[in-house]
């Protein structure tokens, strides 16, 4: 019996020397204390205390090292506690080093048996490296929300149901809605106060537009073109992109950035229009005509372009002699006027150069109807015109050449053909040399 006791006390004596090295050991700091005294600390509470060893903390008020903001919490947490074993809830609180220096720090209380009395042993776990990873975090968001804020580039987060989770003042500005306005967030793409077009100005459906397959996807749209017409009744052409703010979260919304490209459009626009116009009267320049008459000779079906009419005016040279460039200007753009009214929609009248105009005829023409037509023609130009008060009359010569399926002459050929019979029309006083040669069978002198 008395060698059990012995090995019974060595166990026991045993297991405290392992329980004393793990309070030692661990990164948590622990501490007790009994009736508002310390009478325990370990290494990692020494440290976090900013003491040298244990003697400059053990033997002092518990208060001493507690902020004076958490006495009262902690006062009250531990006064719950009635039996051994009994043990508070995690909490935070601030604890006050012997340099000055605080320290957040998350605690549990235990009561528990110290030597002949009850104590409280406090565990407790050092804030400082999650407060300042946490600290970091926000600032990070600040300075995201901050950059994100300050962008001319509008940006829209959508969750998962395709409702707008935030959208940044450059959005709301581009979209035209108050900046203090909630009729975006919210919102569904169908909800949005503005109505989406697609790049050619058609209405998009939110099933088509690509931050809708962004969401169903996850894939990465880069470089799509849509337009908005705001409530405002101003339309805006937006360059834009969508992707997920998180790719690998299955749940991630997804993120629309755009910029506003409407002057820039436009702008491109103009040179597009400025590159195939004649600048003077606005009709079609040379480029464009031959453009649209290769592409109606390629065509192995029905010709889109059955007639093209050559167009001169007679006598335009004496105009400009005797009445000066500018009122000549003015001429050309009122015969421009004028044949434009003349002719259909789908018919398209260019300017060559000087005085020489030409016009692709659309669809299939009969012989009667271009006789018609090109007497309309003339007798629209030969009207007197007014022009900073000089009665000026303008006579033209005409002349025609017909395409047909299977037509092998380059779009040079058929303007050099149209010419000559333009030449074979015009009256023998205005006729200049240039225009030689025989006219094919199938151009019209009229």
């Amino acid at each position: 019996m008395g060698e059990d006791r012995v090995d019974g006390a060595a166990d026991a004596e045993q297991l405290a020397q392992r329980y004393q090295s793990l309070v030692e050991h661990t990164p948590d700091g622990i501490c007790v204390h009994a009736r508002g005294t310390i009478v325990y600390v370990n290494s990692a509470m020494v440290r976090m205390l900013a003491a040298e060893g244990a003697d400059q903390v053990i033997g002092q008020p518990l208060t001493q090292f507690v902020h004076p903001h958490s006495v009262l919490g902690m006062i009250e947490r531990i006064s719950t506690l009635t039996y051994s074993g009994d043990a508070s809830g995690r909490a935070e609180m601030t604890l006050v080093r012997l340099d000055g220096g605080t320290v957040p720090v998350e605690t549990v209380s235990v009561l528990t048996a110290w030597q002949d009395h009850l104590a409280y042993q406090v565990v407790v776990h050092d804030l400082t490296a999650q407060r300042a990873a946490e600290d970091a975090q926000r600032r990070a968001e600040q300075y995201f929300t901050t950059v994100v804020s300050q962008l001319e580039e509008g940006v829209v987060v959508i969750d998962r149901n395709g409702r707008v989770e935030s959208a940044n003042p450059a959005a709301r500005r581009i979209f035209g809605t108050d900046e203090r306005s909630a009729d975006l967030l919210g919102a569904t793409i169908e909800e949005l106060p503005m109505v989406l077009l697609d790049a050619n100005a058609q209405p998009l459906p939110s099933t088509r537009h690509p931050i809708a397959r962004t969401l169903a996807t996850g894939e990465t749209i880069t470089g799509y073109i849509f337009g908005v017409d705001r409530p405002d009744g101003q339309r805006r052409w937006l360059s834009g992109s969508s992707r997920l703010l998180n790719p690998g979260d299955p749940d991630s919304p997804a993120v629309s950035s755009f910029a506003d490209i409407t002057e820039f459009r436009a702008s491109r626009r103009q040179l597009e229009y400025q590159a195939t116009h004649d600048s003077l009267t606005g009709l079609a320049n040379r480029s464009l005509i031959l453009s649209q008459l290769a592409g109606a000779l390629a065509t192995s079906e029905t010709l889109p372009v059955a007639t093209v009419l050559f167009i001169d005016l007679d006598g335009f040279k004496a105009i400009n002699d005797t009445l000066g460039h500018a009122i000549g200007d003015t001429v050309l753009q009122i015969v421009a006027q004028r044949l434009q009214r003349a002719l259909r929609g789908d018919d398209l009248v260019g300017r060559l150069g000087g005085d020489e105009f030409l016009v692709l005829l659309s669809g299939p023409a009969r012989r009667v109807d271009l006789d018609t037509l090109v007497a309309r023609l003339r007798s629209s130009m030969s009207e007197p015109i007014i022009a900073r008060g000089h009665r000026i009359e303008v006579n033209a010569s005409i002349g025609a050449t017909e395409l047909t399926p299977g037509d092998h002459r380059t779009p040079e050929v058929v303007l050099h053909d149209a010419d000559l019979a333009m030449y074979r029309a015009k009256p023998a006083g205005h006729r200049e040399s240039g225009a030689l040669g025989r006219r094919p069978n199938n151009t019209h002198a009229s």
